[in-house]
């Protein structure tokens, strides 16, 4: 999607993609949010926030279907990249089959996740899905910080 660049992304063709469809989301789920993002060289980190609450009480809406969740959001953003890859880069695998993901529960983890996405190209030697590290047991694949 891009390479670090002293310690900056430059964001290659797909990663220009990549960035179009993160930035659409939330035209295709109106209850979506975004916040931080960051587009590394072979993944992306970011904060999506849910909105949507109903009722007195502010309840979440049971969920009838799997239109309004974290899988879906995350399946529609993955389709739309992939159907563009597919057309420009043939036979180019983009995304792994699932993804990693963190309920920020309070200001403290917001702020912390907030950090590690945004200075992640800073670290980006240091993090597990380098490809020099891959598969090295020193990092978690997850948030190296946590």
């Amino acid at each position: 999607m891009g390479e670090i660049v002293e310690g900056e992304m430059v964001l290659n063709v797909t990663g220009k993609v990549v960035e179009k469809c993160w930035l659409e989301i939330p035209s295709h789920f109106p209850h979506v949010k975004l916040d931080a993002f960051c587009i590394m060289p072979n993944h992306i980190h970011g904060i999506l926030i849910i909105i949507e609450s109903v009722g007195a009480k502010k309840f979440l809406p049971l969920q009838h279907g799997t239109s309004k969740t974290i899988g879906s959001i995350v399946r529609g953003f993955k389709i739309g990249v992939t159907k563009w890859v597919r057309q420009h880069s043939p036979g180019q695998k983009i995304w792994q089959r699932n993804y990693y993901e963190h309920i920020i529960r309070d200001e403290i983890d917001y702020n912390r996740i907030y950090e590690y996405t945004q200075n992640n190209p800073l670290k980006w030697e240091l993090d597990s899905l380098h490809p020099a590290n891959v598969g090295a047991k020193n990092l978690s694949p997850k948030m190296e910080n946590k």
